[in-house]
């Protein structure tokens, strides 16, 4: 492969041939179950073939179809047990990995960005990628000043390859929804499409990399590498060792695996409070656990290193006061508060009518992380939240149905799933109520404020 597959027709064709190949598999276990073979041994011979078919051409066609294959990933954990296995691993691969481009190609679009003296930049300039994912690869390097570097460098061809694929990826995201059975994956996919321009452009991306760079430049749990250098299509950081949070995930001791869950947790809700921004890309394998010059010291004593600031979320003002005010009139039991609060921010439409005990009701399992001063995330819960939301027969897929996201939402209702989906993979305890509490406006009600006015939207509804 000499580069990034740029033909719309040689990747459509790999793209189609996934739903084509889920139905062929199909028909030939049951074949074999006809011929005599148990459907156990087949579901679980499909499924592995399944997983393998879908890593193979995700993660070698990169573009959208791997940043498709990294977004999936993190909801493995809502997967059901006997469907989980197999997909695990495949899945998992494409957090921290890809098929590389040739050295070749590498060096002309270094030499195309920078210049054509391009390695007077550097002192030591390592050819075989560190890491390659959805549309670059990172290359090790020293900077002409000493400092250790990541250079991180965009496949040639990627804007197109990411916009035809998620295109290609959306006209059978049908097929693709049993995988994570409750989510909707048409909205996943339109999403990302959306953020394409941004991910692309590597000066937004340095802009919101020095950012957080600064502000957690002294934090005694995040560490955020500094830009040195950005060019089209180049980005040159400081280089960050680690233990990847994947390896955690795997391997790590319980306490390991809780230092790393709330170190997430810490860094998901304090990065829009203190830099108005949002990472959002949380899968494992933009994340690193630093342990300091003590690798096997104690695990409180690690930080959480940050990769990949190439899609962000712009607020401003930090998180919306209306999720931790909802929250808050949630957790004390306050349906009617609740109903109305979400009936003046869009998320229940004028034209719809609700209880609003079943609506605290749909959102009280769902916020169970919150109710108590410290929550095991598992894979175990999550399943159970997937299969109650996802499953038509249930007053909670019924009701779900009914209510609103409104736009400006989005990214943040997807990055907090995600995150999620990471700590159930984690198995982490996290003492989710402290980084709320900290982080979370209007989650802590205000002593001196007056009561909340109540206003008149929704009160025909409930009448």
């Amino acid at each position: 492969m000499s580069d990034l597959p740029r033909k719309a027709v040689v990747r459509t064709a790999k793209l189609a041939a996934l739903p084509l190949g889920f139905a062929g598999r199909t028909a030939l276990g049951l074949g074999k179950r006809i011929g005599g073979r148990s459907a156990e041994i087949i579901a679980s011979e499909l499924q592995q073939r399944t997983a393998e078919q879908l890593f193979a051409t995700l993660g070698q066609l990169k573009g959208g179809a791997m940043k498709f294959g990294q977004a999936l990933s993190v909801f493995e954990s809502a997967l059901p047990e006997e469907i989980a296995g197999p997909y695990r691993a495949a899945l998992t691969k494409l957090q921290e990995a890809a098929p590389p481009m040739p050295t070749s190609t590498v060096h002309s679009v270094l030499a195309e960005r920078l210049g054509e003296d391009w390695r007077e930049l550097f002192e030591e300039f390592e050819d075989k990628p560190s890491a390659a994912a959805s549309i670059g690869q990172v290359h090790r390097a020293v900077w002409h000043d000493g400092r250790a570097v990541a250079v991180k460098v965009q496949y040639p061809g990627a804007g197109k390859a990411l916009l035809s694929d998620l295109t290609q990826l959306s006209r059978f995201a049908r097929l693709l929804g049993p995988l994570i059975p409750g989510m909707d994956v048409k909205p996943l996919i339109s999403e990302l499409r959306d953020r394409v321009s941004e991910e692309l452009d590597y000066a937004l991306e340095a802009e919101a990399q020095q950012a957080h760079a600064e502000e957690f430049a002294d934090d005694p749990d995040v560490l955020v590498p500094a830009v040195v250098h950005q060019g089209d299509q180049v980005l040159v950081t400081e280089w960050m060792d680690g233990v990847p949070l994947s390896e955690v995930i795997t391997n790590g001791t319980e306490e390991q695996r809780n230092r790393a869950g709330q170190l997430l947790a810490r860094f998901l809700f304090s990065g829009p409070a203190r830099t108005g921004l949002l990472h959002a890309d949380p899968h494992p394998g933009n994340f690193r656990l630093l342990t300091g010059h003590a690798p096997d010291g104690p695990a409180q004593e690690w930080r959480l290193g940050v990769l990949d600031f190439g899609t962000v979320d712009r607020l401003p003002d930090g998180l919306p006061p209306t999720i931790g005010t909802s929250l808050r009139m949630a957790l004390a039991g306050e349906a009617d508060a609740v109903y109305r609060h979400l009936c003046e921010e869009g998320f229940v439409k004028e034209s719809i009518a609700l209880e609003p005990d079943a609506v605290l009701d749909y959102l009280l399992p769902i916020i169970e992380p919150a109710q108590v001063e410290e929550f095991t995330f598992t894979r175990g819960w999550m399943r159970h939240q997937a299969t109650r939301i996802g499953d038509p027969r249930s007053p909670a897929h019924q009701l779900g149905k009914q209510l609103n996201l409104p736009p400006s939402y989005l990214l943040i209702h997807r990055v907090t799933l995600s995150t999620i989906g990471v700590l159930c993979q984690l198995g982490a305890t996290v003492r989710l109520r402290d980084e709320l509490a900290a982080w979370m406006p209007g989650f802590v009600a205000e002593e001196t404020a007056a009561p909340e006015a109540v206003g008149d939207l929704c009160e025909e509804s409930t009448a």
